[in-house]
């Protein structure tokens, strides 16, 4: 995702063999396979006991199977594929052979039309799931499969971890009639109709389908697919108008209609052989609880997410896949962006190149109508960049993959129209100074495209696997992405899968070429691609392929922009911060994007201000480039409390972690005193502020200002600096919670050291906030998280411990800063300074001795 926000990941268990199936042909040859939760398929019945009248075979006052020929009527519309499809009139039959029961397919429920403000057509709704038919006398059922739980079929607790994990039954149907060879005819109709809530619509919209204005709309077949798109019309719920919606997705309280899409695809016969995850690399993954292995513990075994490539010739260096990765460009995708698209797709070309694979992923135009009436871009075996009408500025690359190995079987890349706003404000502010195209609006179509294709490329590294790489910016030097010749040949950043956006680190006496500021497919993309694509010659199980892979993982010793770290290690790590261009120490790469931010304030008006139109890009202009400000500032806050941090397994030299030093810490703060809490007067220019608002500056800065400090003051880095000086060998080497407390305090009151003390308007709402600030850590206010909250983000929410140092170190800076305030306050310039520390001293006295 190209937002700020990290993707969560939605991968389930998986297993490594097919042969999940325990009664259904025979076993895989590649290698042995768990046994998934379930149970064998039923025995067939006899022919006599298929064409049984009413009741024969089935339960007391069930309908029996009638004539094929009084069910399948000439009137129907048939189509042959997976299994054979049948439209009459409203009603859908499936006519299922006994080759098509007991086999386990993917199910992937997509919204095809929605209305407005609820999602946008094509999006995915819920996780996939497996599903299988299975026949029990003259009934058949829709079961869900999971692979949360597996083991040997060898083994002898197989039988009790099927047991444990019982298949769900999503739907039951009567059998209308028997076709040839016994395959069972049903009647779906209600199934996609009014379905049930684990394959519906989903939480956006509340309620039960209304038959009476819900139908199916199409119905096809394919070999290796069933589609199916109804037309749903969920009636507004009871006391919908005053139900609260989830933050977190849209939703409709209202009647609404929507068209959805299901896709019924089958699974490979032959499962793709699982490739182990490694922590170190940045992958998504797939886990399974395996009861069968060795080890003596249910053992959790994570397998990487992957498209299945296979060389046309196994033993070329280098070779054309036998299927390539192939995406289809959207129809509605603007016209002239269509290119840029292709380009972002095929520009994986080179990473598949290091995987031993030539055009190992292709782009093509969806087919028109005329060329293919069938062709759906929710049609689960097509991949597919969408383009969605939205508001929304953002895009993301989710993927549909088998459960039982980890292959990436299909994805979409959801490509929302305000992309291309954000992808405007990030260039102009954070390179404007060095292009001058980006101080015209509209942009030239080939600036535009170019950013588009970085977006596509990027959304498109998350179909293939890959999680965010936010460590391997921090590995190049900033003086490095400075460096003409180091950018032509190493990016100014190492992945285009980090959050490492443009080059505003570059100055324009660096002389950059423009088409270098925008990242491109790096050694990171490289590397990882190589890691988890390239074929393993010799290996025929997922732990054959281990020491090849611990060896190419250790690579990273050597390399540093390879590495990668788990997301636990995110928010301790400064390398690890988003949004950033340039080494980890964060103080000098910051220093030189002021210096940009600088350059850029001036060239706000010309950018935006034109004749006969209003003031609205001017305001949102100068919006971003103050968020941009307090971004990069917030990197420099990273380093306080923060550990360097290297994924390693046993065997790699040195510890995972290592605290940043004192002096670095201390850097930090200084340099955060000194450009973020200092006024920030380059940006208080009359010529923008007279023309944006009548007031509004001094609550703009101090927000700013706000978010920089809060992320000093962050619980989690306060527990960590108690902690870091309790394990300090030599305790003075520590940078402590007090010195931090301390240093952040005496530089944002530097004004009561004075002479004559005179504090300005933006420093006195500062001062408020740091005091504010300090009382929350003294008298914390309970927590109420919004309902929906992902765990990952609820845990930065968390309070302090109660038992932690935090609470007496604030009150004893609170304390240190009253008697501050007093001995200063006869030295007050001005009666306005002067009422403001008689206030802040007031402030203090109720936060250490709150009153009820």
């Amino acid at each position: 995702m190209i937002s700020f926000h990290r993707i969560a990941l939605a991968a389930l268990a998986a297993c490594s063999l097919a042969a999940c199936r325990s009664t259904q042909g025979p076993t895989p040859t590649t290698q042995p396979g768990p046994v998934a939760n379930g149970r064998p398929g039923q025995p067939s019945p006899d022919d006599t006991a298929l064409q049984a009248g009413p009741g024969g075979g089935a339960g007391a006052g069930e309908p029996g199977p009638r004539p094929y020929s009084r069910v399948v009527t000439p009137n129907a519309k048939s189509r042959d594929g997976l299994f054979k499809t049948h439209r009459i009139g409203s009603r859908v039959l499936f006519e299922i052979p006994r080759t098509a029961l007991d086999k386990e397919l993917l199910l992937v429920v997509r919204a095809a039309r929605v209305p407005v403000n609820a999602g946008y057509g094509g999006q995915q709704i819920g996780q996939r799931r497996v599903v299988k038919w299975e026949r029990r006398d003259n009934r058949v059922l829709l079961r869900s499969v999971s692979y949360e739980t597996v083991a040997d079929p060898t083994t002898a607790i197989a039988g009790a971890v099927r047991n444990s994990n019982y298949d769900l039954v999503l739907a039951a149907f009567n059998v209308d009639a028997y076709g040839p060879d016994s395959a069972a005819v049903i009647d779906v109709t209600r199934l996609y109709t009014s379905p049930p809530t684990e394959i519906g619509p989903g939480f956006q919209f509340r309620g039960t389908p209304d038959p009476a204005r819900s139908f199916i709309e199409r119905v096809l077949s394919f070999p290796e697919n069933v589609e199916v798109e109804a037309l749903l019309t969920i009636p507004a719920p009871p006391g919908a108008a005053t139900a609260p919606a989830n933050p977190f997705a849209p939703a409709v309280n209202g009647s609404a209609s929507i068209v959805l899409h299901w896709s019924m695809v089958k699974l490979p016969e032959t499962p793709m052989m699982p490739r182990l995850a490694d922590q170190r690399i940045g992958f998504f993954t797939l886990s399974q609880l395996d009861y069968g292995r060795v080890e003596q513990r249910a053992q959790e075994r994570e397998y990487i997410v992957r498209w299945r490539l296979e060389k046309k010739d196994p033993n070329a260096a280098k070779s054309e896949p036998v299927k390539p990765i192939t995406y289809y460009v959207d129809a509605a995708t603007p016209d002239w962006l269509k290119p840029y698209v292709r380009r972002g797709i095929e520009s994986w070309q080179v990473a598949f190149e290091e995987a031993g694979f030539i055009r190992g992923i292709v782009a093509k135009d969806a087919p028109t109508p005329q060329q293919d009436p069938d062709w759906a871009p929710e049609d689960a075996r097509y991949s597919v960049v969408r383009w969605f009408p939205s508001t929304i500025e953002n895009a993301s690359g989710p993927n549909v993959n088998d459960p039982r190995t980890g292959e990436i079987l299909e994805s979409d890349i959801y490509m929302y129209h305000n992309i291309m706003n954000l992808q405007r404000w990030w260039y102009f502010t954070q390179v404007g100074h060095l292009d001058p195209r980006s101080r015209m609006w509209p942009y030239p179509d080939s600036l535009m495209g170019r950013l588009v294709e970085f977006v596509v490329a990027h959304e498109v590294g998350h179909t293939l696997g890959y999680q965010h790489d936010q460590k391997g910016s921090s590995t190049y030097p900033v003086d490095s992405v400075r460096s003409r010749s180091w950018v032509a040949r190493m990016g100014h950043s190492p992945s285009i899968m980090d959050y490492s956006r443009f080059n505003y680190a570059a100055q324009p006496e660096d002389n950059i070429p423009l088409a270098s500021l925008v990242p491109g497919i790096g050694p990171w993309d490289k590397y990882t691609t190589h890691w988890g694509y390239t074929p393993i010659a010799g290996a025929h199980s997922p732990d054959d392929e281990w020491v090849t892979l611990d060896r190419w993982s250790r690579e990273q010793d050597a390399s540093p922009w390879l590495r990668f770290n788990m997301p636990d290690s995110r928010g301790s790590d400064p390398g690890d911060h988003s949004e950033a261009v340039g080494d980890a120490d964060a103080v000098k790469a910051t220093g030189w994007g002021i210096r940009s931010i600088k350059q850029v304030v001036p060239l706000l008006v010309p950018a935006t201000v034109r004749d006969g139109q209003s003031f609205d890009d001017l305001a949102e202009g100068y919006g971003r480039l103050i968020g941009q400000w307090a971004t990069e500032l917030s990197h420099v806050a990273d380093v306080v409390a923060a550990t360097e941090a290297q994924e390693k397994y046993a065997g790699q030299d040195g510890p995972r972690y290592r605290p940043v030093s004192r002096a670095r810490q201390a850097d930090a703060v200084r340099f955060l005193n000194e450009n973020a809490f200092a006024t920030p007067a380059f940006f208080l220019l009359p010529d923008i502020l007279r023309r944006i608002e009548v007031e509004g500056a001094i609550r703009r800065i101090n927000q700013a200002q706000a978010r920089v400090l809060g992320s000093v003051m962050n619980d989690r880095k306060l527990e960590r600096l108690i902690e870091f000086e309790a394990l300090a060998t030599v305790k003075a080497d520590a940078y402590t919670l007090s010195d931090m407390v301390r240093d952040v305090r005496r530089g944002i009151f530097s004004e009561l050291s004075s002479s004559r003390v005179e504090i300005d308007p933006y420093r006195r709402e500062l001062q408020r906030t740091l005091i504010a600030a300090m009382g929350s850590k003294i008298n914390p206010v309970p927590v109420t998280l919004p309902p929906g909250l992902p765990p990952a983000f609820a845990a930065n929410f968390q309070p302090a411990r109660t038992t932690s140092d935090i609470r007496a170190v604030f009150r004893a800076e609170l304390q240190g800063l009253d008697a501050d305030l007093r001995g200063a306050s006869g030295r007050a310039r001005d009666t306005v300074t002067r009422a403001h520390m008689d206030d802040a001293r007031h402030l203090i006295a109720r936060i250490l001795d709150p009153k009820d």
